[in-house]
């Protein structure tokens, strides 16, 4: 994958300080309104920003040195690159990701598309035997859902399979873990630890740790795992960047930015070798501080990296039941979820954040939580007033009576779309029919006057914008299921859903004077596709090929 990557990066098809056109192509971009406007050529400055879109129709010049129409004595254009009458679309941008997450996970155990428990051992088992000098085996992706399995994994069943190495794998939404006997044995976990504020261990009925840590009680096994060396963590932001560029993604909300991961970034941008856009939210306040001092960092390695906000944690997830709820879980009537942090510590350290100009994303996905979080937005914007784009992470489970306040304080709703077309069964059971109201809401956010950005939260979903994009219209998976939609009145339009992951996603991270919607002055970032997207049916849709993906009018990837 490294190998694909450094091979892209030497296609360098136009000088990289000259005027030019970029034309013969189909082009279209979208308006926060919806609005499609086509285009046939791009016309760039040196520093890789559109200066226009040439519309359709218009007159072409002359483009041989000898024919060249001249400015001021001096040739109208340096270069040209004729597309072939291929469609281009702005580059998408994930509102909502994880690109280290996505870097290692491509590079280690993945059991995001096992269907049984038999499976994921099966998975297990083959890792331990390819790779028997590795003292542990790290992975990601497992989901006792989508395995029908009731219950959640134990560490008996790894126990089988993993020949005695220690085993710690994290559930497909990052927000369980699943650990074999050496991994607890490892951390010195025994019936006698408590399980620790915001997390909870999975007891067996003899009270000894049965496999699974959720939320915060993670930490007891995550102290003990080695740490990547700095090498490793390069070559995953690598192997991360290849697949997104292969995506057609050409910037990133990167959520819960550690010291470790902007270091990495760095040194990807000190040597040339980093090309996606990466919007970063510190890992929390210490962090932000720690990389950022009294505020953001500036834009780095030409609008490629900045550390703008804070990233914090309000609650778990709806499939770990972790979701903070303000009633018990439908299918476990014991239990509430659990809130990461406390009413008070959210607005000191939403406050700390915002008193030195850090944005504010906040993840939040139960009812109780998603409350939390907007009373603490109305609290904060007392005091912190201009433009705060204060960002609600996920907003899946929203009482009803909340929605509309996230119309106030220029709340940004950043929402995942394919969580939706993953999650309606486990979700209906884990709420009752009762609940599903203000659940995966977004027309109603979208009518509350929440400015929207899609994203797809990689790698806990892969970041294919494709599918995004359907799943937000259709409110169907790839099978068409269920027919007509799950809540089919929570869709948006077309035309809503592409804004909300080109240009929303730039607005919600303070970008779109950067980058976005291919408006001129902003970084002319685009991708060249084999079908038209705004005609094509959701399942031609849903098959998009990105052929080329460009950043500041130079290629990076191209299809092989």
């Amino acid at each position: 994958m490294t190998v694909r990557l450094v091979a892209t990066l030497l296609l360098a098809p136009i000088p990289a300080t000259a005027d030019g056109l970029i034309d013969n192509l189909r082009g279209q971009t979208v308006a926060a309104d919806g609005t499609v406007t086509r285009f046939q050529g791009i016309v760039v400055d040196a520093q890789g920003r559109v200066v226009r879109l040439v519309p359709v129709g218009e007159a072409p010049q002359l483009f041989t040195k000898r024919q060249m129409k001249k400015r001021d004595g001096k040739p109208l254009w340096d270069y040209r690159v004729d597309l072939g009458g291929r469609t281009v679309l702005p580059g998408f941008i994930d509102a909502h990701g994880h690109v280290m997450g996505l870097g290692f996970a491509s590079l280690s155990l993945d059991l995001s598309d096992t269907t049984s428990l038999e499976q994921a051992k099966a998975k297990v088992a083959d890792f331990v035997r390819r790779y028997p000098d590795r003292k542990w085996v790290i992975g990601r992706g497992w989901n006792q859902e989508a395995w029908g399995l009731g219950r959640f994994p134990t560490a008996a069943d790894l126990d089988a399979v993993a020949d005695g190495h220690p085993v710690w794998l994290a559930r497909a939404d990052g927000h369980a873990g699943w650990a074999s006997t050496a991994a607890i044995r490892a951390a010195n976990v025994t019936a006698a630890t408590p399980s620790p504020a915001g997390g909870r261990i999975e007891q067996a009925a003899s009270g000894a740790p049965a496999g699974v840590f959720v939320d915060n009680a993670m930490d007891l096994i995550d102290r003990v795992v080695p740490r990547p060396l700095a090498k490793e963590r390069d070559a995953a932001v690598l192997a991360a960047q290849s697949l997104l560029l292969a995506d057609g993604v050409t910037a990133v909300a990167d959520m819960g930015t550690t010291l470790d991961d902007w270091l990495s970034y760095r040194r990807m941008g000190d040597i040339g070798a980093l090309r996606v856009r990466i919007m970063g939210y510190a890992a929390g306040v210490d962090t932000a501080s720690t990389i950022g001092g009294k505020g953001p960092t500036p834009w780095l390695y030409d609008d490629r990296l900045r550390l703008g906000g804070v990233k914090l944690v309000a609650d778990g997830a709806l499939g770990s039941r972790g979701a903070a709820l303000q009633a018990p879980y439908a299918d476990a009537p014991g239990q509430r979820g659990l809130t990461l942090l406390t009413d008070t510590q959210l607005q000191n350290q939403m406050s700390r954040a915002a008193m030195d100009g850090f944005q504010l994303a906040v993840h939040a996905i139960g009812d109780r939580a998603n409350r939390a979080l907007l009373d603490a937005i109305q609290v904060l914007s007392e005091t912190y007033k201009g433009d705060r784009r204060w960002r609600v992470e996920h907003a899946q489970v929203v009482d009803p009576t909340d929605l509309p306040r996230f119309g106030r304080f220029g709340t940004i709703a950043s929402v995942q779309p394919v969580h939706q077309t993953g999650d309606r069964l486990m979700a209906e059971a884990r709420l009752g029919p009762a609940r599903l109201a203000g659940a995966y809401a977004w027309a109603s956010l979208a009518r509350a006057g929440a400015p929207l950005a899609f994203g797809t939260d990689f790698p806990v979903e892969r970041p294919d914008p494709w599918a995004t994009w359907a799943a937000a219209f259709t409110r169907r998976d790839a099978q068409g299921q269920p027919p007509g939609g799950w809540r089919p009145e929570e869709a948006v339009t077309r035309g809503q859903a592409w804004w909300a992951m080109t240009g929303g996603a730039a607005f919600a991270g303070f970008a779109e004077k950067k980058f976005g919607s291919l408006q001129p002055g902003q970084k002319a970032d685009f991708i060249v596709v084999d079908r038209d997207p705004a005609t094509a049916d959701p399942a031609a849709l849903r098959q998009t090929i990105v052929q080329e993906t460009w950043i500041g009018a130079q290629r990076v990837w191209q299809r092989r």
